[in-house]
């Protein structure tokens, strides 16, 4: 029995696979990845700050946008990924040109910078949707991976573009002499702008289905969303209990401490519920996705570094009760440990701390992750 011939390009002739059918979603797909990137970068820098780069306190839910943007643009690179991947994979039947030339290099080239760039999108986009679930089944590092890999799809994300930028100009500006004004007729049930249609309504459905989390108003309809809005003690969601983090309250012998000024401090509960309160309505958005607006009160922690005889553009460390963790400690860098909206918070939404909250004190401050906004907080360390 003869087998039949290996496909190959022309066996694909719907116009669906046309170049620039696969430019139109390569332009949406480009604009989430760079969203994606971009949002991705802000993150890791507030994590890891250069020391050339400083983080600015205001405005206050600019984390909550960038990192809601990250999630929701990764999300919907999914769908835009897989139309993408539709489009163009006949080419992958295209023969090698022989003998070896330029136009082979470039076809090498091409095939090797699809293949790192999917295969990077692919692990980066589950490894993410992964982590929006607090699920890391495997032995690395999550950040730091996630990271890297970002920079490896933005190489291989250059070169591709590098060796298509002919046939990515041609279509972009329509140019007849090197590509037809008319397309192919379809060949299948499918037209082209049916296609765009589904692509398009498939990429929105996704992202209102998961922005949710940190769209309050979408909550109702985020099924993709793993945390759902005015969920948790006191209306918010929760990472970190306090059993995981081994916290299990306080006694009466608990003292609140700032060290490193011109004089230590040392309070109670107590002592502190007694110092003037301020009040800060500022979100906690995490680095899942997920951001929940909370009305919070206690001291500024400016206050509690005039106290203590610190300048008032001190570098804070701050310590929790914690047992072990990446966060267990965190920095407030002068600008937003100077900002009146910063609180060493005692109370929040009109109700003491609950303990998985932070009981009985909690860092929270305008613009950063909520991973840096460290619970069961019981020291102070003036630093610079």
């Amino acid at each position: 029995m003869k087998l039949p011939a290996p496909p190959t390009e022309k066996s694909f002739p719907s116009s669906l696979h046309h170049p620039r059918v696969a430019t139109v979603i390569g332009r949406w797909l480009g604009t989430a990845v760079v969203i994606c990137f971009l949002t991705g970068l802000y993150s890791h820098f507030q994590q890891d700050t250069p020391s050339w780069l400083a983080i600015p306190s205001r405005p206050a839910t600019l984390y909550r946008v960038t990192q809601g943007l990250h999630v929701l643009s990764g999300t919907v690179a999914v769908p835009l990924l897989l139309a993408k991947l539709w489009t163009v994979y006949p080419k992958l039947f295209a023969k090698l040109p022989w003998p070896p030339s330029r136009k082979a290099l470039e076809t090498m080239l091409e095939r090797g910078s699809i293949l790192v760039l999917v295969s990077a999108m692919a692990l980066e986009l589950f490894t993410g949707f992964l982590n929006t679930l607090q699920w890391y089944p495997w032995p690395f590092p999550f950040r730091q991976t996630h990271y890297a890999l970002a920079w490896i799809i933005v190489g291989a994300l250059l070169v591709h573009i590098a060796v298509k930028l002919p046939l990515i100009r041609a279509n972009w500006r329509r140019i007849a002499e090197i590509v037809p004004t008319s397309l192919p007729p379809a060949v299948s049930g499918l037209t082209r702008r049916g296609l765009f249609r589904t692509v398009a309504g498939a990429a929105t459905l996704v992202g209102i289905t998961s922005v949710g989390q940190s769209v309050p108003a979408l909550g109702p309809v985020a099924i993709l969303a793993p945390r759902k809005p005015n969920i948790g003690p006191q209306g918010l969601p929760i990472n970190r209990t306090a059993e995981a983090a081994g916290v299990t309250g306080i006694d009466d012998s608990w003292r609140f401490t700032v060290r490193g000024g011109a004089r230590e401090l040392s309070l109670s509960l107590e002592q502190l519920q007694q110092l003037p309160q301020s009040r800060s309505a500022l979100p906690i958005a995490c680095v899942e996705g997920w951001s929940q607006g909370g009305r919070w009160e206690g001291v500024r922690i400016k206050d509690l570094l005039e106290l203590c005889g610190a300048p008032a553009d001190s570098r804070v460390r701050v310590v929790s009760m914690e047992k072990g963790g990446f966060y267990a400690t965190s920095e407030l860098p002068e600008q937003f440990a100077s900002d009146p909206l910063t609180l060493l918070a005692l109370r929040l939404n009109g109700e003491e701390l609950a303990l998985d909250h932070g009981f009985p004190a909690r860092i929270i401050a305008p613009n950063r992750p909520g991973v840096l906004q460290t619970k069961w907080v019981h020291r102070l360390e003036v630093i610079a």
